[in-house]
């Protein structure tokens, strides 16, 4: 073996150590959605309960990963990533173990939330020290797939074990491929210590409860209303909490922003380094960033509720009607860079956009009450090939706007930003979603000529309170132990298909437009390719 061979092989170790914990860390995320239900049923909770718990993981990791990317820089990245993974896997090991929703908010909140604000800032900075820069748009391309991937197989795996096991197998699992990351770390070239003065204490703390208000707001803007309070939700002063989680949070990065500004002036050392926010190809790409995982997240929502709901698939048969988006997503992240090495990361960017857009129209022309699961395929395809090309391109890029030994806090910048945007997509496509579709069953029912005034008026009253999406079948089942005629339930029936898809359709909109916008907002990313010479800025 030459030793250019060798150094390949070795290298593309690195790299599957580093996408398998891309993938352990965003699989969690995702792999228990499907399970809510088991979950509480076997620790003795609500769904509310196991949602809450959901909810407070991506609270801590987001709240927490710009004091992670800061660690990795104090003691090593290899080193906060190696105790990231013994985080990640102890809390792993609390929530197989969980017999009650506290223990399994320690181990699956707490513990590895704390463990994956270590070990994501770690993988950026680790692709910087492993990697020369013309390598880089594809290990952080297949980095990006990795992640991708594992939202889109998540319900497939937490079904399949769920089904035929119990959740708690997952959770193991987790902890014998973390131990197996651990144990072949050492492959891995540590990158060494930039920062040497004192923590920024303070500007953790701000950072922390900055990020936890605005992300904890956008979570629950669905549930809680987000400038008047649902029915159901809690109010303040007549308003929702989430105006004062917002508000108060972004009074808090502020103050954040100006402590960190005083403390470079004082020539100390700050938990970010305020000039990165000056540097265009840094910005601009952690704009790409929020707006990616806008989009990712509210893709998600909506066109697995469409499979699981509307067309009646259970969650293995929804993750499999997601797997062409994985395809084609992990195909584009990894030729791009082999066979367009040159091209104008710009343009690819755009384009990327410009697919995921193309393929969200093909996904709201399909859409009407007669539509079927098989409309999924090919818009899944394509909007996979428009992530594909974003995940080749936006990592490599914006890392390399800023010097090597600042990569760890441009991964803790590129990861908040990244939930931020997942949390705003989620949050807006469902509110949207949930929104029309109170609108139009409440123009549906009082149009239909097959109800009475009296009806009308009941469900008028029901609506007004807040509704759900359910399935033909449980609608139907629901009306069949009421005392309505059949010409009525039959009506109902109808008027919810309907009043379902446009829903969607305008959710899906809403994706559209963001996605629209993005092609215009990526004007400023960088036209000249990594390594390419200045000459091809031009």
């Amino acid at each position: 073996m030459t030793t250019s061979t060798a150094a390949r092989t070795a290298s593309s170790a690195v790299l599957a150590l580093l996408a398998s914990a891309q993938f352990l860390m965003t699989l969690d995320t995702s792999v228990m959605n499907v399970s809510i239900a088991s979950v509480a049923s076997d620790l003795h909770t609500t769904t509310v309960g196991i949602q809450t718990a959901i909810t407070l993981y991506t609270l801590v990791m987001a709240s927490l990963m710009l004091t992670g990317g800061k660690i990795g820089a104090k003691i090593g990245r290899r080193r906060a990533f190696n105790l990231g993974l013994v985080i990640y896997a102890g809390g792993s090991l609390t929530t197989a173990l969980a017999p009650n929703l506290a223990v399994l908010i320690i181990g699956w909140s707490i513990l590895e939330g704390i463990g994956a604000a270590l070990i994501l800032p770690s993988i950026v900075a680790l692709i910087a020290g492993n990697f020369g820069k013309e390598r880089r748009s594809a290990a952080y391309g297949m980095i990006a797939a990795a992640g991708a991937v594992a939202v889109t197989i998540g319900p497939i795996v937490g079904g399949a074990v769920t089904t035929y096991g119990s959740w708690r197998y997952v959770f193991v699992g987790e902890v014998v491929v973390a131990a197996v990351i651990l144990l072949a770390s050492r492959a891995i070239a540590e990158a060494p210590v930039t920062a040497t003065g004192r923590f920024d204490l303070l500007g953790a703390v701000l950072s922390a409860l900055g990020l936890c208000g605005v992300v904890l707001g956008v979570l629950k803007s669905s549930t809680w209303g987000f400038v008047r309070p649902k029915p159901s939700g809690p109010s303040l002063l007549g308003l929702s909490p989430v105006v004062f989680l917002i508000a108060g949070g972004l009074v808090l990065l502020w103050l954040f922003v100006r402590h960190e500004r005083g403390l470079a002036a004082r020539d100390r050392e700050p938990l970010v380094t305020p000039g990165l926010a000056r540097i265009p190809q840094v910005t601009s790409g952690l704009l790409g960033f929020m707006c990616q995982f806008f989009v990712q997240a509210g893709l998600f929502f909506v066109v697995p509720v469409y499979l699981s709901i509307v067309c009646g698939l259970s969650a293995f048969e929804t993750g499999l009607r997601l797997i062409p988006l994985s395809i084609s997503l992990l195909l584009a992240a990894t030729l791009i860079p082999r066979l367009l090495p040159r091209a104008s990361p710009r343009l690819i960017v755009q384009c990327g956009f410009g697919l995921t857009f193309i393929g969200t129209v093909i996904f709201i022309a399909g859409l009407d009450p007669k539509s079927g699961p098989e409309i999924v395929g090919l818009p899944m395809f394509v909007i996979g090939l428009g992530i594909g090309a974003l995940a080749s391109q936006l990592g490599a890029v914006t890392v390399s706007g800023a010097p090597d030994e600042l990569a760890g806090e441009v991964g803790g910048l590129q990861n908040t930003m990244t939930n931020l945007g997942a949390s705003l997509g989620t949050a807006l496509a469902g509110a949207i979603l949930f929104s029309a579709l109170a609108s139009q069953l409440l123009l549906g029912i009082n149009a239909s000529s097959d109800l009475s005034a009296e009806l009308k008026q009941q469900a008028t009253v029901q609506i007004s309170q807040g509704v759900a999406i359910v399935s033909d079948a449980e609608l139907q089942k629901a009306l069949s132990a009421s005392n309505l005629s059949s010409s009525e339930q039959a009506a109902i029936v109808s008027v919810n298909d309907a009043a379902r898809a446009t829903a969607m359709r305008d959710s899906m909109i809403a994706i559209a437009v963001v996605e629209l916008g993005a092609i215009f907002l990526m004007r400023r990313f960088p036209k000249r390719a990594i390594g390419a010479p200045r000459a091809a800025e031009a």
